[in-house]
């Protein structure tokens, strides 16, 4: 076999990572991503991009520094480079802030974000109701940047883009030869995945040019990000609620946690609500699968479930991903051995 055509379904950030990925590492593929949504209308689009990680229960902590890590580096080097302004990757300073101190005290990814220590208590001044706090600089990926970027690289590699709706993995055969499964919560109705669900996610995106630093408080419910075009206030996290129109009560409620460690955001404006479903699972789905059908092969490989940390570990993932995608390609590529007479 001599080019092997890769099906990626889904465009966000796990589905056009996943897809320049695999067009950097595997050699004579053709990469064709699917999806019904592209950029600006992706979940992707609406998160904060923040590196910093969501714990997964069911994965364990060196496998999730190993992806976190993998990811940090990857876009530290964009941060550096002549690319930075068009991949909206940059680095942003500020802190973590609690009213109790924390189970623990260090996460497991302080020291691969730079700089990680305990707030002063001259810092602490800033917000009275808190005991606790961590300062750190990490990266800031700006998603409705960030996407586009990865798509002119998947096109520029000779990867295509095609608006469409793939109800079953089936349709896809004999079109393709492998097909890699990022569509996130669409796994719950494409592959029958019951342990996916909605974590509904409301923010605010304001003007508010003169915020420099991020404040996460507590397990990051409420949180304010500054951006490169605006500041992003939050949040939620409402699981199992598929409601995609914002709630005026709960954005009311967001700024108003907002302003509690931020005053200055009172004279934010160009205030703009978004919602985003989160594809949450209790670890990412990240296998292989051969389906088999009246006699007709399928090569599968699942990536997604990321839940509110899909940047965080986009990259780390990708990669393990396209590993297990080389792995089918060798297969596909080894000719089966000749029966002996």
């Amino acid at each position: 076999m001599d080019t092997v055509r890769i099906a990626v379904v889904g465009a966000g950030v796990i589905g056009l990572s996943t897809a320049l990925c695999i067009s950097n590492r595997v050699p004579r593929s053709s990469i064709t991503v699917l999806s019904d949504k592209f950029t600006p209308d992706t979940t992707s689009d609406v998160a904060a991009g923040m590196l910093i990680p969501h714990q997964y229960a069911d994965t364990a902590v060196h496998k999730q520094k190993q992806w976190f890590r993998e990811t940090f580096d990857h876009l530290f080097a964009i941060a550096n480079s002549a690319d930075a302004r068009d991949a909206g990757v940059h680095l942003v300073s500020g802190w973590q802030i609690f009213r109790t101190l924390p189970i623990e005290e260090v996460p497991f990814w302080a020291d691969v974000v730079l700089g990680f220590r305990e707030m002063t208590e001259a810092e602490l001044k800033k917000f009275p109701q808190h005991v606790f706090g961590q300062a750190f600089t990490t990266l800031k990926c700006e998603g409705p940047t960030y996407l586009p970027w990865m798509e002119k690289r998947i096109k520029a590699s000779g990867g295509l883009m095609l608006t469409r709706r793939v109800e079953d993995l089936w349709e896809l055969q004999p079109s393709f030869d492998i097909v890699v499964n990022c569509s996130g919560l669409g796994s719950r109705e494409l592959v029958g995945d019951s342990q996916i669900l909605p974590v509904r996610g409301q923010v605010l995106k304001v003007q508010a040019p003169w915020v420099k630093h991020f404040i996460r408080a507590e397990s990051g419910l409420t949180y304010i990000y500054p951006g490169a075009s605006n500041v992003t206030l939050g949040g939620t996290r409402q699981e199992g609620d598929w409601e995609l129109s914002p709630d005026p009560g709960t954005s009311r409620e967001i700024f108003s946690r907002c302003c509690a460690l931020e005053p200055s955001l009172r004279g934010a404006y160009d205030v703009k609500e978004k919602v985003g479903l989160r594809p949450s699972r209790p670890g990412v789905q990240l296998q292989k699968e051969l389906l088999v059908q009246d006699g007709r092969r399928l090569p599968v490989v699942h990536h997604y479930g990321h839940g509110s940390g899909g940047f965080s570990v986009h990259w780390g993932t990708a990669l393990e991903a396209t590993q297990l995608v080389s792995e089918w390609v060798q297969a596909l590529r080894t000719p089966a051995p000749t029966a002996k007479l």
